[in-house]
């Protein structure tokens, strides 16, 4: 008898749980690379088509003001995808980056602890963390791309060059790259996830969450002809804050010989920036077709109701502005990603200017998932802003790179300030958005310049 209550006891509890868990919502993550926030027709930027981020972005909430925070090296994505699956700030993600096995081990991950609130969790695509592999702590997990981009050729370098004829073709399969194996990373990839969602179909007990990490648009900047062709660079325009050189490249950081600099010719030439630009254009235009398709593929499986999506990127990219072609800078194009949420709870067609960390969505999610925030979690919920009213979130927001750079943003205002060469920036983000107007000058002794100064990240420590 005890052993039939016990028997009865047990298939209750186990009802109620899998119950609850079909209660809690499904959610997608299409987690981008290198991709700025100016980077889509609807929020902004006619140059480019992109239907099918528009389409998120009417239905949900964006925000203009969304930053990842630096990193300690020249691949920034290492430090925001560190301080995305740990949940740490950059100071504190940069301690632990070393001991990620020891995170895992302790069930500190962020998809473990979505795993522990009884979500089935899938990861495909980048990954780029040292010392853990996602199998160990993601469900399940298919055609993973651990390295950083995908393999280029030489001749992807310094180009286009003045007078001579450009070798790279950014639709030809024989330059490796995002070809390599035969077909487009992008649409592999978006097969994975298509199938990922056939196979949360069939497993109903449990709700998905999907990390789906795609290299695109990160260099090389390749894409089908068709693509390629809609982006005549003579059309694209020179960004308003082109330079043919950053003044002070070299001692903050970002020499030409840095891998993201030495893409294109230095001194830059507004040719070679219209050319990368439009190649950047039209693999985002590419990743867009594949989003789409995750998209119709979620609306097919029955399981959008009861799906959140979160569109971002791990870092933005410069693409000729100031000078610079990369991301370890401390401007706005570098620093800014796109951030579209959408689901049941969101407000529609909503854009949201207050500033926030693209690593907001762990707390996000947690929430979403149930689960309770663990405390070594830095980051803040962004759900009391999806009822799409601006409301306090960060009373400032702070950014680093390597010990050569630092930003503080409050309000309107951002300072930047070059420690090598004890050399400040200060701008009017509102009146000057693309950073053309140096302030400091005129307002170093305001009561307001020395706050920001004041707030700026100490140097990083030394790792314990």
């Amino acid at each position: 008898m005890k052993k039939a209550l016990w028997g009865f006891f047990c298939l209750v509890s186990l009802t109620i749980e899998a119950v609850s868990a079909a209660q809690k919502p499904n959610i997608l993550l299409i987690y981008t690379d290198d991709q700025t926030f100016d980077s889509i027709h609807a929020l902004g930027n006619p140059e480019i088509q992109t239907p099918n981020l528009d389409r998120l972005a009417k239905a949900g909430t964006s925000f203009a003001n969304c930053y990842n925070l630096g990193g300690w090296h020249g691949a920034i994505c290492v430090a925001s995808r560190t301080m995305l699956n740990t949940g740490r700030m950059l100071v504190n993600a940069y301690q632990v980056e070393a001991s990620l096995a020891v995170e895992a081990k302790a069930r500190r991950f962020w998809s473990q602890q979505l795993h522990d609130a009884g979500y089935r969790t899938y990861m495909t695509g980048k990954w780029h963390l040292s010392h853990v592999a996602p199998s160990n702590v993601f469900d399940v997990v298919r055609l993973v791309r651990s390295g950083g981009m995908p393999p280029d050729t030489k001749a992807s370098y310094n180009r286009p060059q003045e007078g001579q004829e450009d070798l790279w073709k950014p639709y030809d399969p024989a330059q490796k790259g995002y070809w390599l194996g035969g077909r487009h990373w992008s649409e592999e990839q978006a097969d994975v996830v298509i199938d990922y969602l056939h196979d949360a179909v069939r497993t109903p007990d449990h709700p998905f969450f999907i990390y789906a990490a795609f290299n695109a648009p990160h260099d090389p900047r390749q894409s089908p002809k068709e693509y390629v062709d809609r982006y005549p660079p003579e059309k694209i325009k020179v960004p308003a804050n082109f330079q043919p050189q950053h003044p002070d490249a070299r001692a903050i950081g970002v020499p030409s010989s840095l891998r993201d600099e030495a893409l294109a010719p230095t001194p830059r030439t507004p040719h070679a920036v219209q050319v990368h630009r439009a190649e950047y254009y039209a693999i985002i235009t590419h990743l867009d077709a594949q989003i789409g398709r995750i998209l119709d593929a979620l609306e097919a499986s029955g399981l959008r109701d009861s799906t959140y999506i979160f569109l971002t990127a791990d870092n933005g990219l410069s693409v000729g502005q100031h000078g610079l072609m990369g991301k370890q800078n401390m401007y706005e194009h570098s620093l800014k990603v796109p951030f579209i949420a959408v689901g049941k709870t969101i407000a529609t067609n909503c854009v949201i200017q207050t500033p926030i960390c693209l690593q907001d969505v762990v707390p996000t999610t947690l929430e979403l998932a149930q689960a309770s925030i663990p405390p070594q979690i830095e980051f803040k919920s962004l759900n009391p802003l999806f009822c799409g009213k601006e409301q306090p979130h960060y009373p400032l927001i702070a950014c680093a790179y390597m010990d050569t750079q630092r930003m503080v943003r409050k309000g309107d205002f951002k300072l930047i300030y070059y420690p090598p060469i004890d050399r400040y920036q200060l701008f009017n983000l509102r009146a000057d958005p693309h950073e053309v107007h140096d302030l400091y000058g005129t307002s170093a002794n305001l009561p307001f310049v020395t706050e920001l100064k004041t707030a700026l990240l100490p140097a990083f420590l030394k790792k314990k």
